[in-house]
Parts: C-alpha cells; sequence; structure tokens
C-alpha cells in the first residue's frame, strides 16, 4: 500500500528516518474517499485531469462499516459495503486517480489555485476542489451498541429496513428523522415502535400527526436506552433495556432491529469561515449544481445533502462535481488563453 502520506525520506545522521512534506499539484483536488469522491474521480480522471483524493480520517466513507448492502444498482445480490468501496477505488485508480492517506486541516479559498494543508505536512495546489467528506450519524455512545451495530443496529432505514421484513423493530428518536424513520418502517412492518427521551416530540406538526394515526407504530415517551441486548449464536439484537428518564426503572422491549435516527454530523469542522453552512453545518449548494458560493470549489454527497443520505445519489453528486469542475476548468482555460492572446 507504501507509506501513508506522499513526502520524501530524509535520513538524518541520528538513523532516524522521516518523512519530509511534499508540495502535490492537481488540476482537482477531492477530499473524502466514500461514494461522492470516489465518483468525482473516476469522472475527473477518464477527462484528463489526474486528480488526487485526500481519503480523510475514514477512507472509503460510511459503507466501510456497513455489512449487507441490497439497493445499491447493478447488484443482483446482496453485496458488501468495504468490498464496493474497494472496487470504487480499484477503478479511481485505474483510469488514473492518486489516492492519498492524509486528512486535510487546513486550506485558503481566497485565491486561485487553492492551497491546502494536510496533516502530514503535505501541501496541495489545487485549480479546483471537490469537497466530499460526508457525514456521520450520531449514535447514543453506549458500548452495547457499538458491539451491536451491523447485528440488529442501524442508522438508516432507507438502506436496512427491508432486512426487518415482517419483524418487531423500534426506532429511538424524537425529530424529524425518526419519525420519518418509523413512517417509512411501517412499509416493512407492522410492529414498529418509537422510543423518545421526553414527553412530546420536536418533529414537525404533519409528520407527528402522520405518526399518530398511523395504526402500526407506538410511541414510549420519556424512556432512554441503558443497554442494547444481543443474544444467539451468532449474537444478534434482541431487544433493548430501557430506563426510565422520570422514575430510573428499568424496563425491557424485545426486537428485532433498532434505529438510531438522532441525527447526523456533516465533516465540515475545517470549512468553517471559508464556505457558507446551513445551521446544522451543511455546505450550501446552488439549487440543481455541485457550486458553492467560492468559484471553482464544489461539494457533492453527504456533506451537502441532509435529505437523502443513500451512497447511490451521493455517486451521482460526485459525478455533478466532477462534470461541473471539468467545465470550469475549461472556461477558465479559455479566458486565460483568450488574455494572453490579446
Amino acid at each position: 500500500m507504501g507509506p501513508p502520506y506522499g513526502g520524501v525520506h530524509s535520513s538524518l545522521d541520528s538513523g532516524h528516518i522521516f518523512l519530509m512534506p511534499t508540495t502535490h499539484h492537481t488540476r482537482m483536488l477531492i477530499i473524502g474517499s466514500g461514494p461522492a469522491g470516489l465518483s468525482a474521480a473516476i469522472y475527473a480522471a477518464r477527462a484528463g485531469l489526474q486528480p488526487i483524493v485526500v481519503q480523510g480520517l475514514q477512507p472509503g466513507g460510511q459503507l466501510t462499516i456497513t455489512t449487507d448492502v441490497e439497493n445499491y444498482p447493478g447488484f443482483r445480490d446482496v453485496i458488501q459495503g468495504p468490498w464496493l468501496m474497494e472496487e470504487m477505488q480499484a477503478q479511481a485508480e485505474h483510469v488514473g486517480t492518486r489516492m492519498m492517506w492524509d486528512i486535510i486541516s487546513g486550506l485558503d479559498l481566497s485565491k486561485r489555485p487553492f492551497t491546502l494543508t494536510g496533516d502530514s505536512g503535505d501541501v496541495f495546489i489545487a485549480d479546483t476542489l471537490v469537497i466530499a467528506t460526508g457525514a456521520q450519524a450520531r449514535w447514543l455512545g453506549l458500548d452495547s451498541e457499538m458491539a451491536m451495530q451491523g447485528k440488529g443496529v442501524s442508522a438508516c432505514a432507507t438502506c436496512d429496513g427491508f432486512f426487518y421484513r415482517g419483524k418487531k423493530v423500534v426506532v429511538i428518536g424524537g425529530g424529524n428523522t425518526a419519525v420519518e424513520e418509523a413512517l417509512y418502517l411501517t412499509n416493512h412492518s407492522q410492529d414498529v415502535t418509537l422510543i423518545h427521551r421526553r414527553d412530546s416530540l420536536r418533529a414537525e406538526k404533519i409528520l407527528q400527526e402522520r405518526l399518530f394515526a398511523h395504526p402500526h407504530i407506538k410511541v414510549l415517551w420519556n424512556k432512554a436506552v441503558d443497554r442494547f441486548v444481543g443474544g444467539g449464536t451468532p449474537e444478534v439484537l434482541v431487544g433493548l433495556d430501557l430506563k426510565d428518564i422520570n422514575t430510573g426503572e428499568i424496563s425491557h422491549i424485545e426486537t428485532d432491529g433498532a434505529f438510531v435516527a438522532i441525527g447526523h454530523k456533516p465533516a465540515t469542522e475545517v470549512f468553517a469561515g471559508h464556505l457558507p453552512m446551513d445551521s446544522d453545518g451543511y455546505l450550501l449548494v446552488e439549487k440543481g449544481s455541485s457550486k458553492t458560493s467560492v468559484p471553482g470549489v464544489f461539494a457533492a454527497g453527504d456533506v451537502t445533502d441532509k435529505i437523502y443520505r443513500q451512497a447511490v445519489t451521493a455517486a451521482g453528486m460526485g459525478c455533478m462535481a466532477a462534470l461541473d469542475a471539468e467545465k470550469f476548468i475549461a472556461e477558465a482555460d479559455f479566458e486565460a488563453l483568450s488574455t494572453a492572446a490579446e
């Protein structure tokens, strides 16, 4: 796989070897290596732009921690998330993408070409920038929750609800996401329970009305998950221990699947003060495009999408970003040639 960073080795008299920072130039720098970033890389590489992908904290994105994937087009049978991302990366590299193990920690978007700095100390000089850093589901933070992820605990009903056809499921949360997930799951289950730690929901009123009117959904109020309970061989989720917020009493509910729906956090901290975001930290783009407010900077995937959050939509947005960036470069090149000819 090679060294994690792209620096040049320097040997000192003491015998120690260090990686010296290197400057990389590219027509397109892509930050993030999930479906959006790798799709952008494939299109950019095929256009001859020789893109560099900085892989970030979680190379491959959220699909690397997803087991069964049944809704990505082109595969008759269930596939594994990590395998899908390995194939996407291999395809991107095959057509000319350079993958870099680094994390962007600083940037200057005030002028083109843009200058970005990695944790490694490497500097990236880019004519265009595609941001595909994604978003992470918010979790409750319980050890038992982590142990049961992929074994009955999920953060995406649209992704995994199909696997619980005719089974008991619960949704944890009280906002729009939780209510929407509960309503969606009624397509597969006639026994859906929403668990909320308060005595009222934060979701929009129209969603609440649909939830309360649905015959297959019940709500447990003032309850917090104390433990996700596993059982069987191989071990899978069989129930939840719940703690009453008011009395502290512990109760148990049996379930086959639990969907944690307490929101997502986009990975946009490094862009604060550089690019406009909404109140939740998602990057803002022009409607119907991947363009941010800074010419030459584009955003794709979950970092700008709080509605769909699917691998296939992220991949499509990655394609859009690459095409938008390619067009931007072509226009900038033409303008430069015209100016030089005058």
